[in-house]
């Protein structure tokens, strides 16, 4: 294996794990807000729990999706990147 052919693979890697991780953090903070708000305005409206608890979850599946974009970009960048075919042709 030659030096470019590595060098890609250690930055794909590298670039895949710090995708996760910073991708991962935002929407779990947000989750952990938005459930924190929710469970005080159920707490202060019980009636109004059912209408809450429904824009909760539409709301979680939004923020979730901003995980999941960053996860999809991390498995291209390590099973699907474009530079692999690059090198491999010797450019």
């Amino acid at each position: 294996m030659n030096s470019s052919m590595e060098m890609i693979a250690v930055v794909s890697i590298f670039t895949s794990g710090l995708t996760i991780a910073i991708g991962s953090i935002g929407p779990a903070i947000g989750e952990a807000w938005a459930l924190a708000r929710a469970l005080g305005a159920i707490a202060q409206q019980p009636d109004e729990a059912n209408t809450i608890t429904r824009t909760l979850f539409v709301g979680l599946a939004m923020v979730e999706s901003t995980a999941i974009y960053c996860f999809v970009i991390s498995i291209i960048l390590i099973f699907a990147n474009p530079f692999w075919n690059y090198a491999l042709a010797g450019g």
